[in-house]
């Protein structure tokens, strides 16, 4: 990676998973290699945030999600970076437009759960993140009905391609999205957190900062 930016080609299709990773964990894993599958990508990055908006307590330092996410995810195509951080960015629709200014000519898809789905339209710019780029959402447990009820899902339904059409979708013309159902692991980083496997230790001395 050249200035900690991950590497990239012209007319390849990458997947963006965004999120806090607070902790990583297999679920995330998986969620990414069927993303590869499904949405036929080429590669795959996980973007791990500074931080979320939309939640009130801040997520442990950058500097051990990254750690934990890149010995979680043990992938060649998938790529761990902390590219918003350096890009300067917090909103998704922000990241879109910097990371398609920094690399013309990659395709880039932005991927989800079926949860995020159902509260995009509360997200900052979320109709211009839908008019950027492709959308891969994939199912969650027991977020199925509310994502495809939700606001985004109705006002973009034109946009719709069906899930037997999944490996078209890095190579439509935005908008365009596609919902598919993959089997899942139910674990969360919620759930890792509640059960005290992760804590959201601040740095001790000599160890990196965010």
């Amino acid at each position: 990676m050249r200035n900690g930016y991950p590497p990239a080609a012209r007319g390849q299709a990458v997947g963006l998973f965004g999120g806090s990773f607070d902790p990583p964990h297999a679920g995330h894993v998986h969620i990414s290699r069927e993303a590869l599958t499904r949405f036929g990508l080429d590669r795959l990055w996980w973007l791990v945030s500074p931080g979320n908006p939309l939640k009130a307590e801040g997520p442990a330092p950058l500097a051990s999600r990254m750690a934990r996410a890149r010995a979680v995810m043990q992938d060649p195509r998938v790529t761990v970076t902390d590219i918003e951080a350096r890009l300067g960015t917090r909103a998704t629709a922000d990241t879109l437009d910097a990371l398609r200014r920094a690399y013309p000519g990659v395709r880039f898809v932005w991927l989800m759960g079926a949860d995020n789905l159902a509260q995009l339209h509360r997200w900052q710019n979320w109709r211009r993140i839908m008019d950027s780029v492709p959308v891969g959402v994939l199912a969650r447990p027991g977020d199925r009905i509310s994502a495809r009820m939700s606001p985004a899902a109705r006002i973009y339904r034109q946009a719709r391609l069906s899930s037997a059409d999944s490996h078209l979708l890095a190579r439509a013309a935005p908008p365009a999205w596609c919902f598919v159902n993959v089997p899942m692991v139910d674990l969360s980083s919620t759930q890792i957190r509640a059960a005290g496997g992760w804590h959201r230790r601040r740095p001790g001395v000599g160890e990196p900062q965010d």
